[in-house]
C-alpha cells in the first residue's frame, strides 16, 4: 500500500516521523514524505520527499504575525502564549500547504495518510481521497490540542479542499513518555531519536577522559540564537569537564580563543553521541528533549519561545534535568548537571520507560489494518 507522511515545512517536525516511514518501507510498502522548505532536508535519510509548497518561507509568516499581533508575539517569545500563536502561525502555514497536498494526494492516491499535529492539511487531503488518517505526535504537547488550534484558522483552506467538518483521526500515536507529560489518549509509540546528519568523529564515539557536556542549538533561526553557547563558554573555563559545541554560532567563534576544555564540531548525528555524554545543554526543542530522555542523559534546558518553556518545565518537574535561563548557566550549574545523581537516576528511569514503548515496526500491522 501507499503511505503518505505529511510534515510542516520545518525539519524538526519531519524527523520524528522518519522511523515509522522507514518501518513501513521495510515492511514492503511505498512511502512518500510531503513537506517543504528546510523540512526537505529529510531527503538525506534516503526517503522520497515531495515539495508541496515551493518557495515557502516561514519567516514571512512569522513576521506578519508579529506585526499583526504584537502582544501575543511578546508572550510567545517568553513561551507564555500557550497555543494562541501556534494557531495563528500554523494556520497560515497549512493554508499554504493545502493546495499542494490535495494535488499530490489526487495524483499519488495514498491508502493511508500520517500527519503531525501542525500539518493538519494532510488530513484534508486524506478526507478528500476517502482514506484514513493517523495523527503522529512529534513533541511534548498534546497532539489533538495542536490540531484544534490550527484548524480554527483554516476555514478557507478547508473550503478550497472541498471538505466539511474534519473527522477525528483513525488513530493517534503518542511518543512522549507518560511520566513526563502525564497519561494521554492514543497508542504509545517509542520515539526513536533521529540519526541526524554528518559523521560522528571517533573521539565522540567513546567516553572521554572526563565528563562530557554536549551543547546544541536550534535548527530554526530565532532571537538569541548564540546566547546559550556564549553562556556555556563563559562558564566552562573552571569546569572539570569537556564541553563540545555543535554548530557554534559565529558570535561564539568571534570571541577569540576558546577555553582549553571546549571543542567545536559541525553537523553530527547528535543522538549517536549522547550515550557517551554526562550531560547536554540545549534550547528546549522537542527533538532535543526527547533525544536526551531516550539516551538517559541529564539535560539543562533553556526556557524560550514557543513550546520551549513548556518542555523545560516538564523536564525539570520530572527531575531529569534543569530548566535555567542563559544568565544562570554557571560553573556550579554545569557541574551539578554532570554530578547530581538524582538527575542521572531520573533520566535513566525515563530512558527505560521509553525503551519499553512499542517500536515503529511493532505498530505497522495495526496501521495496515486501518485500510482494510
Amino acid at each position: 500500500m501507499r503511505v503518505l507522511f505529511v510534515s510542516a515545512p520545518l525539519l524538526g517536525h519531519a524527523l520524528p516521523m522518519v522511523p515509522l516511514a522507514e518501518a513501513f518501507r521495510a515492511a514492503g510498502h511505498e512511502v512518500l514524505i510531503a513537506a517543504g522548505a528546510d523540512a526537505l532536508g529529510v531527503r538525506r535519510t534516503g526517503l522520497p520527499v515531495e515539495d508541496v509548497a515551493p518557495g515557502f518561507r516561514f519567516e514571512r509568516i512569522a513576521q506578519r504575525t508579529i506585526l499583526r499581533h504584537p502582544g501575543l508575539a511578546a508572550a510567545e517569545l517568553t513561551g507564555r502564549a500557550g497555543t494562541r500563536v501556534v494557531g495563528l502561525l500554523f494556520g497560515a502555514v497549512n493554508d499554504q500547504l493545502t493546495d499542494g497536498l490535495v494535488a499530490l494526494a489526487d495524483r499519488w492516491q495514498p491508502d493511508l495518510v500520517v500527519h503531525e499535529p501542525l500539518a493538519v492539511a494532510g488530513a484534508f487531503a486524506a478526507v478528500r481521497r476517502g482514506v484514513p488518517t493517523v495523527l503522529h505526535e512529534n513533541s511534548l504537547y498534546d497532539g489533538p490540542t495542536l490540531v484544534r488550534a490550527t484548524m480554527a484558522r483554516l476555514d478557507r483552506a478547508r473550503r478550497r479542499a472541498g471538505i466539511g467538518d474534519l473527522p477525528p483521526s483513525a488513530l493517534t500515536l503518542t511518543i512522549a513518555p507518560p511520566s513526563v507529560v502525564g497519561a494521554r489518549d492514543g497508542v504509545p509509540l517509542r520515539g526513536v531519536p533521529a540519526r541526524g546528519f554528518g559523521e560522528l568523529p571517533d573521539w565522540l564515539a567513546a567516553p572521554g577522559d572526563r565528563p562530557r557536556i554536549l551543547v546544541s542549538r536550534s535548527t530554526v533561526a530565532g532571537p538569541g540564537a548564540g546566547q546559550l553557547m556564549t553562556a556555556v563558554v563563559r562558564a566552562a573555563s573552571t569546569l572539570d569537564a569537556e564541553v563540545v559545541l555543535v554548530r557554534p554560532d559565529r558570535r561564539v567563534l568571534r570571541r577569540g580563543r576558546l577555553p582549553e576544555n571546549v571543542r567545536t564540531v559541525d553537523w553530527i548525528p547528535i543522538n549517536a553521541a549522547l550515550p557517551y555524554c554526562a550531560g547536554v545543554v540545549h534550547h528546549g526543542g522537542a527533538g532535543s528533549v526527547l533525544g536526551a530522555l531516550a539516551a538517559g542523559v541529564p539535560q539543562l534546558v533553556v526556557p524560550g519561545p514557543g513550546d520551549r518553556r513548556h518542555n523545560a518545565d516538564l523536564v525539570a518537574a520530572r527531575g531529569a534535568g534543569l530548566a535555567l535561563p542563559e544568565r544562570a548557566i554557571t560553573p556550579a550549574a554545569l557541574d551539578r548537571l554532570v554530578t547530581d545523581q538524582a538527575l542521572a537516576t531520573a533520566a535513566h528511569e525515563v530512558r527505560r520507560e521509553m525503551a519499553a514503548m512499542p517500536a515503529p515496526a511493532d505498530l505497522v500491522p495495526r496501521l495496515e489494518a486501518l485500510t482494510g
